[in-house]
């Protein structure tokens, strides 16, 4: 999401863009600084998920005095609860000194009408679990979980392995051991992240 403001004759380019990890934050940075190269001032911020490790967290005021640019779009980023996000304001110096909490106040509205803008997803994790169902039941099987609306994918050989993400276990245990005519308890296998708005 790219969106302008523009205060006292300074122009503030925001780009708000996913970053799955700290490396597609810095690309962001420097795809910017690379499609904006005139402008005095590329500051950033992001908050992106690494495996087995708290959030990490990045702000950079690019030039621009102590705590007046990258910290207040980070305040912005954590007051939405966002994660895996990246944001970068450009700014194009229009003559006019706007103090520090006139800088603050930029940089926090770029974010902030950026966010405003942008199609936000929630990422959630659901489990996914295996069953082993013989050759000539498995079709059968399979269609009745794709009618419960859960994803199944079916990995053929002696017998049929079925992969499917479901967060209702129970539920699942329950249809298969019906449908197989045995008791059935699903495997887990990881899993599956699932994006909603």
């Amino acid at each position: 999401m790219r969106t302008e403001l523009v205060i006292s004759r300074s122009r503030f380019i925001t780009q708000l863009s996913p970053a799955a990890g700290p490396q597609e934050a810095r690309q962001l940075v420097a795809d910017m600084r690379t499609e904006f190269p005139d402008a005095r001032h590329h500051c950033s911020a992001w908050i992106v998920q690494v495996d087995g490790e708290q959030d990490r967290e990045h702000s950079s005021d690019d030039g621009e005095p102590s705590g007046t640019a990258g910290r207040p779009m980070l305040d912005v980023l954590r007051g939405h609860g966002l994660t895996n996000v990246a944001a970068v304001v450009v700014r194009f110096f229009g003559g006019i000194l706007l103090g520090t909490g006139g800088l603050v106040r930029a940089y926090s509205d770029s974010v902030s009408q950026a966010i405003d803008r942008a199609t936000l997803w929630t990422v959630t994790e659901v489990p996914r679990w295996e069953i082993s169902a013989p050759v000539a039941s498995a079709g059968r099987l399979e269609a009745v979980l794709r009618a419960e609306g859960w994803n199944v994918e079916a990995e053929w050989g002696a017998d049929v392995t079925l992969a499917v993400t479901t967060d209702d276990k129970n539920r699942l245990a329950a249809i298969s051991s019906s449908e197989l005519g045995r008791d059935v308890d699903p495997r887990p296998a990881g899993t599956v992240q699932h994006f909603s708005r």
